[in-house]
């Protein structure tokens, strides 16, 4: 039996630090207090202006691949995830194909919001179990946010900021490791919640679209409270169940980072201690498909996952979209 491992693992944040200061004085309040006691970051980082999703994927592969020894020429498909894209058309994938020399890879995107990178792993994990032509496969949560924020808008402007993760999935023949179980579910009766609504089809971009910020992000609807702890738990609960383990069995969840109090309340809806969710949004704000892959990355360096884990990822983001995969490592 075929199975794909998370062979190797890259990271790459843009150099520019946004301290809470920088929202003080852009938004003339104080709202540094608000975001250290409550949401508990302090800082992020933004892309510089000549700096795209392309660059930032493509530096977060070439660290994955360097670690694992993996040439250029070995690796059989790329998948970026990303709502932040190179452009409308062509794929961000195909730039970072050719900017990284991944000449045998065949590419897409995918967009399911913040919940990307998790749906990734799925469909990769899917390409290498299925079909023998697929052994090497690198998938990328990437984003820019910083280049569609308002900055007017204090709901949305001192959050979100950028980066991007990049995992190498490989074959590996009657292995016990690697993939498990995933689950995808989306509620799309939210799609018009949260999102950037022009520079599509529906709304393509004009001048007065322009004048009135509406190619930026918005969030134009309060989601239901306890909407992303319940579904995480849900989901967190299926997957462990359909693999015949408990909750505790899992030495770590990686859960999208966009609110420290969701993630806690999940882990208290799961009787796990808040230890077993790595939280990494302090110091790189909230990095959307990024986000899963840059605390995987934390976790590593702090020690708290090791090969033979058993780990859970659970994303969630804008449709609503939401993707869980289990995982040992």
């Amino acid at each position: 039996m075929r199975n794909a491992i998370i062979h190797s693992n890259g990271v790459y944040l843009p150099e520019r630090v946004v301290p809470n200061t920088y929202f003080d004085q852009l938004l003339g309040e104080n709202v540094s207090n608000w975001l250290e006691e409550f949401v508990e970051i302090y800082e992020r980082r933004w892309a510089a202006p000549n700096e795209s999703t392309a660059d930032l994927s493509a530096n977060a592969i070439r660290m994955a691949l360097e670690r694992g020894h993996v040439k250029p020429e070995e690796v059989d498909l790329l998948i970026i995830a990303t709502d932040t894209p190179e452009f409308i058309s062509p794929s961000t994938a195909s730039k970072v194909q050719h900017m990284m020399g991944l000449k045998n890879a065949g590419t897409f995107d995918i967009n399911t919001a913040c919940a990307g990178f998790v749906t990734a792993m799925d469909i990769g994990t899917k390409y290498i179990r299925s079909d023998e032509n697929y052994n090497t496969v690198v998938i990328v949560g990437a984003y820019a946010m910083s280049k569609y924020l308002n900055m007017a808008d204090k709901k949305t402007v001192n959050l979100f900021a950028d980066g991007a993760g990049a995992f190498v999935l490989k074959a590996e023949e009657n292995s016990d490791r690697g993939f498990l179980a995933s689950r995808l579910i989306t509620k799309g009766q939210f799609h018009d919640y949260m999102g950037i609504y022009a520079g599509g089809t529906y709304k393509p971009v004009t001048e007065e679209v322009l004048q009135n910020k509406q190619h930026l992000l918005q969030i134009g609807k309060k989601f239901p409270p306890g909407i992303n702890p319940e579904t995480w738990s849900a989901m967190a609960k299926e997957l462990a169940e359909r693999v015949h383990l408990q909750p505790e069995a899992f030495a770590q969840y990686f859960i999208t980072q966009i609110n420290i109090n969701s993630i806690r309340e999940t882990m208290d809806m799961l009787h796990l201690p808040h230890s077993k969710a790595q939280t990494s949004m302090h110091y790189y704000g909230y990095t959307g498909s990024a986000c899963i892959p840059l605390a995987f990355e934390d976790a590593l360096n702090q020690k708290k996952i090791k090969r033979g884990d058993h780990l859970m990822f659970i994303g969630s983001g804008g449709g609503l979209a939401f993707a869980a995969a289990a995982f040992k490592y």
